[in-house]
């Protein structure tokens, strides 16, 4: 049986959507909803978000109807997530078919220093509200804002890396807290056997925070074999391996609570 074409009539929440990979997944599924679908973009720089509102309100989707919002907030304040979620009921109807929350936010932390120079609690903190508690919190309150019901699916897609499963030196900060995020969604997937929740590994992007890890990475060999990638053209777009996470969607023949690497597609 041929997989859908669509995602349905989507209320999709997206989170770090204004650069890099976020970005990417919003413009692919404004691709795959039908009319009468909502994208809610959250990010913390509000021109780049209002840059790309006014691009997919131009789209094809924007043309039939599809409603853009953005929300400009730091995950890491509770009220930015009073804000996503005031915004995302507002852009609900009751058409919606399909509700998909995209944990995408994140930083990369600071890779210049070695584990036992992380002595301020502090410091660790703010990593983790932003990185960790965040995404926790706002997973949430969306499954609380919209229950589960009979003519609705909801989906969450936490935003994963290989670092989520394998130590790398001088990441300390990133690593745990992708694998904090790892787990937290598998455990989310046993408690909730009518959810999808999918853990999408990307690979390594040409973005941003691949230029950080070229530059700051303290690990020689970790940093080395970042270098080498980018000098071999090995990093992959945001725009393809994107592409490879909506034929996970689109399929939907995941395990829920499944660690899916890019490569596995």
């Amino acid at each position: 049986m041929p997989f859908p074409t669509d995602l349905g009539r989507v209320l999709a929440i997206i989170t770090g959507a204004s650069k890099g990979f976020g970005r990417a997944v919003a413009q692919a599924m404004a691709r795959l909803v039908k009319p009468g679908s909502a994208l809610v973009l959250v990010a913390r720089s509000g021109d780049d978000l209002r840059a790309l509102q006014a691009e997919l309100s131009e789209s094809d989707a924007g043309r039939a109807g599809m409603k853009v919002e953005v929300v400009v907030a730091d995950l890491g304040q509770a009220d930015g997530l009073e804000g996503i979620i005031r915004t995302s009921k507002e852009a609900f109807s009751d058409t919606i078919d399909h509700v998909i929350l995209v944990n995408n936010a994140g930083s990369l932390g600071d890779v210049s220093r070695y584990t036992k120079s992380f002595t301020d609690m502090a410091e660790v903190d703010s990593y983790l509200s932003l990185n960790v508690s965040s995404s926790l919190c706002l997973t949430a309150r969306v499954l609380q804002a919209f229950p589960q019901h009979p003519g609705c699916r909801c989906t969450v897609v936490n935003i994963s890396s290989l670092c989520a499963l394998q130590p790398f030196p001088s990441w300390m900060l990133y690593c745990t807290g992708k694998a904090a995020r790892e787990m937290m969604f598998r455990v989310l997937a046993e408690e909730e056997p009518n959810l999808r929740v999918l853990n999408y590994s990307p690979g390594p992007l040409d973005t941003a925070m691949q230029v950080e890890a070229r530059s700051k990475t303290a690990d020689p060999s970790i940093k080395r074999s970042f270098s080498d990638m980018f000098a071999q053209g090995q990093l992959l777009t945001c725009e393809a391996s994107c592409a490879k996470l909506m034929k996970v969607l689109l399929e939907d023949s995941y395990t829920s609570g499944a660690h899916i690497d890019v490569y596995d597609v």
